[in-house]
């Protein structure tokens, strides 16, 4: 009997050894489209953060916006023998060819925001953008009917448009704008999301649409440039300011009234799905093949109630949770 029982504790043993083993074994690659931009930084310190609990080994491969480098990217990320992919692709299109690429080489890859044209993946994680943006255009068109002052158009400065995403932000936010009868002055897309494009469309926006009262920057780490377009045109205080995502910058903002409001995605929570999806999907659990995650609608209504979950899922700050 004391025979037996020192087998089986064994085979535990052996089993348990095995299974951390392979874990160890797991070699993941996030193929990003820019790490320089501070949601994609904050998504990937999500997934390293969670696969290293695992016992995973993760590398990025940021594409700094350029697909060409994307492709090389994901080419170097196959031969090196990685066992899965995280995707957060350039554009919607260019996540075909990575996902045709990725099932030839028989490797399974969750889709990490943007979203993809066609193609196959283990699960695609989202943020709701129609519904977040919608939020935002309601916290803003009620802000812009509350002032007699701000009554008047909303200028758009977008992500590119042929994202997924970014058509699902454009139709939420327009939908709240329809029901409050506010019009948009125009719309602007972001190609190379620097500081000099964003400061001269800010400019270009105002100069062309005298009655523009808010402007709407479908992204968040240009910031600073929207709102030196707006003061150098000689606008500060007159154009209000909306951003979708954040930046640590933005708690503050909003509480000064700096910022009228953000739509917060929770990049860091996603990051981490992503990884443990992954995880479920070696061990042979089932999952979903679309992940929606709310998206934070913060204003100075609600920004003190929503700081411990804006400071872990949306800023990544893990030490002061």
């Amino acid at each position: 009997m004391l025979i037996r029982f020192s087998v089986f504790i064994a085979c535990i043993l052996i089993g348990l050894f095995s299974l951390n083993a392979s874990a160890a074994d797991k070699k993941i690659a996030y193929l990003v489209s820019d790490l320089r931009i501070p949601f994609w930084n904050t998504m990937w310190r999500g997934a390293e953060f969670h696969a290293l609990q695992l016992g995973y080994e993760i590398k990025a491969y940021s594409a700094q916006n350029s697909a060409k480098l994307e492709l090389q990217n994901t080419v170097a990320a196959l031969r090196s023998g990685v066992d899965g992919i995280i995707l957060s692709p350039t554009n919607s299109s260019a996540a075909v060819t990575i996902l045709g690429l990725a099932a030839q080489a028989n490797i399974p890859v969750v889709i990490s925001d943007i979203g993809t044209q066609g193609g196959e993946f283990v699960s695609y994680i989202e943020s709701n953008n129609y519904d977040g943006a919608y939020q935002l255009g309601q916290a803003l068109a009620q802000t812009m009917l509350s002032n007699s002052d701000y009554q008047g158009s909303v200028g758009i400065i977008a992500i590119p448009q042929q994202r997924k995403n970014g058509q699902l932000r454009t139709e939420g936010f327009l939908k709240a704008l329809s029901e409050a009868d506010i019009k948009t002055s125009d719309i602007r897309q972001q190609v190379d999301f620097s500081y000099t494009e964003t400061y001269q469309f800010a400019q270009q926006l105002i100069v062309e649409n005298p009655n523009m009262k808010a402007l709407w920057l479908q992204g968040s780490d240009r910031y600073q440039a929207a709102l030196d377009g707006v003061r150098d045109s000689g606008k500060e205080g007159e154009i209000l300011l909306v951003c979708f995502d954040a930046e640590p910058e933005f708690v503050d903002m909003i509480r000064a009234k700096t910022l009228v409001a953000a739509a917060m995605q929770q990049p860091f929570l996603m990051g981490d799905k992503a990884v443990d999806t992954l995880r479920q999907y070696w061990q042979g659990i089932s999952v979903p093949k679309i992940q929606q995650l709310d998206v934070l609608t913060v204003s100075a209504h609600n920004v003190e109630q929503l700081l411990p979950t804006i400071k872990h899922n949306v800023l990544g700050l893990i030490q002061d949770n």
